[in-house]
């Protein structure tokens, strides 16, 4: 609506069909999002839905093999985690650093500077939406 989110939820777990994942994270994303009220049937017809579907998710043991604009983020510290999509950083302009300072507070709920004592995987994401597919 507008270019702004209305609803991001994902899984890392491979354990259905992509198909099966995709309708599901969908409804979750549209009903299930803490982040959002659920959406509306009136909201529908101005909503465009945009799936990543992720690669495998590989650790990483600095932040030099991480690519700003090209990986994804996923961090676990304390039982705690977060993950930033790739577009994350297109659309903020961040820093590496900050990318990575934002998810650890802002999405795995940890301290700012605690993503450098996370455990930390990077991923890929191959995106397309409705536009791609009309």
């Amino acid at each position: 609506m507008g270019g702004k989110l209305r609803g991001c939820i994902g899984n890392f777990t491979p354990d259905k069909p992509l198909y099966m994942v995709v309708q599901e994270m969908t409804l979750a994303a549209a009903l299930n999002d803490g982040r959002f009220a659920p959406v509306e049937a009136s909201e529908l017809k101005y909503i465009s839905i945009e799936v990543s579907v992720l690669t495998p998710l590989q650790k990483i043991g600095s932040i030099d093999e991480f690519q700003l604009g090209k990986h994804g983020i996923y961090m676990s510290k304390g039982g705690k985690s977060g993950t930033f999509l790739p577009q994350v950083a297109q659309s903020t302009g961040w820093s590496a650093e900050e990318f990575l300072g934002h998810c650890a507070r802002d999405k795995a709920g940890i301290g700012y500077e605690d993503w450098k004592e996370a455990d930390l995987f990077v991923y890929e994401a191959i995106v397309f939406g409705e536009e791609e597919v009309k």
